[in-house]
């Protein structure tokens, strides 16, 4: 996979994983899976572009924790 196929899905990779946070998995099983892993290796080749994925993770599961708070 090229690094210009890796940018192209970005968007899904970030889609993702924001559907894993809100159906409560671990941050341990997500960083098993395939979106992790690509969105690690965008950091890893370009880390001024995409940031760290802990840090997206902890971003995406700020909001989606208050997202939960306002909802109930």
């Amino acid at each position: 996979m090229t690094v210009g196929q890796l940018e192209a899905s970005y968007p899904a990779y970030c889609k993702a994983l924001r559907m894993l946070v809100r159906d409560g998995i671990s941050l341990n099983k997500i960083q098993k899976t395939v979106c992790w892993h690509r969105l690690q290796l965008l950091h890893t080749t370009l880390p001024r572009q995409y940031r760290d994925p802990v840090v997206h993770y902890a971003m995406v599961k700020r909001d989606v924790d208050s997202q939960g708070v306002i909802a109930s």
